[in-house]
């Protein structure tokens, strides 16, 4: 059981005289600064800094964090770390690895948000200050070649089937599952080990890519017209890993009247890069598909749909991403405005009831960046309470994060662990075998642990259930 985290003690209330913290918490110790000693100051945007000074400090986000529930330390709470981010920019805090420390332990999961009675926008502020930090930092080699692979293989389809291809043959032929039983996987970096560890134990060799358009296949209007028609973000890894998701998507929306096209120059949503430090990158790529899909001379699509919370989240950001770019901040308002999550669009479309029963016990986990993030949390129980058959259990904790968070879970893989082994406790002891999440980190990050740990759990997307129960059983 999770055991409550020890009373904090507010750095607000500490003796008002400057001084270098490096630290909050911890055995870190605070000093006077030598005579004509400074410090350098990171610099924010004034917007971002004003969110730091909304917040007061009431701690209402405490219960809601996923790194201070567990480990109890006050400079791994939303407050805490704005206490660091605000004193980083006011030049009173030293960025020491210690600081540095707390401020990368925080998964940007945006649940302190959802608390937050005095409305802190938190993640623009723990965003810009890790762009800022991210020009000057020092990595070390194994960070660098993470960071390689996050921004240059995962942010890119075909270099990503084509670096998971060796895999898929040593897969198919056994080579792969000898070399994990050997042990030399063990000696890897623990990043590395978990990024093998989220690995599929099979996929295709190869994954085809979407056709650009599906016409609707029933329930048009009454004139023949579709219903709608819907530009589809297909994702990175959620093309190259969780394509029949992206198939199942697409036939449900055709199934309900809705032509669907696929853009085929889209790029990614830009979230690695953002969440990463290289926010230049992310505007880069909403620049791209802003063009791409909001063509400036063409058709506008009626809606932008996905089905991963994580691009969800980045594609509704876009106009606060570009809001000083005059060229694009009045397109990126609209492309924020059109963009959906595939669950709420089908709620906006009002399906009928569904066809098919589900005779099926699961659980549902909310992934932070559709409840939180989003705040979309609602649609999919909406849509799940209404197929036939399905018996949903609540589940514990059901909006805090599984560890998962974009590329977290590969960054920081103890905490990232740890909060997966709380999750899976809570989904252990609902009863149910099948937990249900509307993004592609959770599912991996929840299947990969719950397979280390010996329960047998599988994860499913709630278009996987829906699919089920309108167009028929899954082949």
């Amino acid at each position: 059981m999770t055991q409550a985290p020890p009373t904090p003690q507010n750095p607000e209330t500490s003796e008002r005289k400057p001084k270098v913290i490096s630290g909050l918490g911890d055995a870190d110790t605070a000093q006077e600064p030598d005579k004509g000693h400074s410090l350098n100051v990171l610099k924010l945007d004034d917007r971002t800094y004003d969110r730091a000074l909304s917040c007061v400090h009431c701690g209402l986000c405490l219960p809601a964090c996923p790194t201070y529930t567990q480990n109890g330390l006050e400079a791994d709470s939303p407050r805490g770390r704005i206490y660091l981010m605000k004193s980083l920019a006011d030049g009173t805090v030293e960025a020491t690895d210690s600081v540095v420390k707390h401020l990368d332990l925080c998964l940007d999961c945006q649940a302190c948000e959802t608390a937050c009675p005095s409305g802190v926008v938190y993640h623009e502020l723990i965003e810009e200050t890790r762009d800022v930090m991210a020009k000057t930092r020092k990595y070390t080699l194994t960070d660098k070649l993470i960071r390689a692979i996050f921004f240059h293989v995962f942010t890119q389809p075909s270099r990503l089937k084509l670096a998971l291809l060796p895999t898929r043959i040593m897969q198919r032929i056994g080579l792969w599952g000898l070399l994990n039983r050997s042990g030399l996987m063990n000696m890897l970096p623990k990043q590395f080990q978990k990024m093998n560890q989220m690995l599929p134990p099979e996929g295709p060799l190869w994954e085809t890519n979407l056709a650009a358009s599906y016409p609707a296949t029933a329930n048009r209007n009454a004139d023949g017209t579709p219903r709608a028609t819907i530009a589809m973000f297909t994702g990175c890894v959620g093309s190259v890993m969780f394509q029949p998701v992206n198939r199942r998507t697409v036939a449900l929306l055709n199934h309900f009247g809705c032509d669907v096209i696929v853009p085929q120059a889209q790029v990614c949503c830009g979230a690695i890069h953002h969440h990463g430090g290289e926010t230049e990158k992310a505007r880069q790529f909403a620049r791209k598909n802003i063009d791409v899909i909001l063509p400036t001379n063409g058709q506008h699509p009626d809606f932008i749909v996905n089905n991963i919370a994580g691009c969800g989240a980045a594609m509704k950001d876009v106009d606060h991403l570009l809001r000083d770019d005059a060229a694009y901040a009045e397109r990126a308002k609209v492309f924020a405005e059109k963009s959906r999550d595939i669950s709420e669009l089908l709620v906006e479309l009002d399906p009928p009831e569904p066809t098919y029963e589900v005779n099926r016990t699961v659980t549902y986990h909310h992934a932070c960046h559709l409840a939180h993030a989003q705040k979309a949390g609602e649609p999919p129980l909406t849509l799940l309470s209404k197929v036939k058959g399905l018996k949903l259990v609540p589940l514990v904790e059901a909006d805090m994060c599984c560890g998962a968070a974009g590329t977290y879970n590969l960054s920081q893989p103890e905490m990232a662990r740890d909060l997966a082994e709380r999750k899976i406790g809570h989904i252990e002891r609902t009863g149910a075998n099948v937990c249900v999440t509307a993004n592609v980190g959770c599912a991996m990050q929840i299947k990969s642990e719950a397979d280390r740990l010996s329960v047998g759990l599988t994860t499913a997307h709630p278009v996987d259930v829906l699919y089920e129960a309108y167009i028929g059983p899954v082949e």
